[in-house]
């Protein structure tokens, strides 16, 4: 498997994301000092901390992504360790930020490091259990699963756009998409998704199985890998 990946943009957004979390712990620190030190300056304070939190969620989204090891495309490139040169993986060049080319199709996959019980309801994706105590965690030092139904749309579209673009004069198939969960802690109980949900173990077998399923023409394969080449 052919692996391309952006170090440039990983390098920034990891720096950025560790200055936000920096500054948002000092400006909650001072929002503290002000809180005891000078008491009528509560409004201050109040906003200090607040900005503070926000500060510090921003850190934490891009600590999770670019951040935190192993990151989220060296999980995905673990995952699909074995794909013979067929196929080529895509970090952050692309719209999506992890987009897959080989016989089995386009596929955009979404990393989520979400721990607990994963379940999907009332077609929506939603994260259950863990008590009190994950509950806080999510709350406030953990990002939350966000609405991956309306996430999913908006990556099609774009991927879409994108490669219609780049192909101006070839029919390319619909991307498909995949959700991908890489905690180990996660418990993935889905029933009747429009998408496929796994774990990270799982990844390559679900890819594997839709490519024999309905495989794209290795001349149609080449295009794309060709077109993206550019990038």
């Amino acid at each position: 498997m052919k692996i391309f990946i952006n170090e440039k943009l990983i390098k920034r957004n990891s720096r950025t994301g560790r200055i936000a979390s920096y500054v948002g712990l000092a400006v909650m620190a001072g929002s503290m000092f002000i809180t005891f030190r000078y008491p009528q300056w509560i409004t201050l304070a109040y906003l200090l901390l607040f900005g503070g939190l926000a500060l510090s969620q921003l850190g934490l989204y891009y600590g999770n992504r670019w951040g935190r090891r192993p990151r989220p495309d060296e999980q995905i490139d673990q995952a699909l360790e074995g794909l013979d040169n067929r196929f080529a993986l895509y970090h952050y060049y692309t719209p999506t930020r992890h987009l897959l080319v080989g016989p089995p199709g386009i596929w955009i996959i979404l990393p989520y490091y979400q721990a607990g019980k994963i379940v999907y309801e009332k077609g929506r994706w939603k994260q259950k259990g863990g008590g009190f105590i994950e509950g806080y965690k999510r709350a406030f030092f953990q990002e939350g699963l966000g609405r991956p139904d309306l996430d999913i749309p908006a990556e099609v579209q774009s991927i879409g756009k994108f490669l219609k673009k780049k192909l101006p004069d070839t029919e390319v198939p619909d991307p498909k998409v995949v959700l991908v969960f890489t905690n180990q802690r996660a418990d993935i109980e889905i029933e009747n998704a429009p998408v496929p949900t796994v774990s990270a173990s799982k990844l390559k077998e679900t890819i594997r199985k839709a490519g024999k399923e309905k495989p794209m023409p290795p001349e149609k394969v080449k295009e794309v890998v060709d077109a993206l080449e550019t990038l």
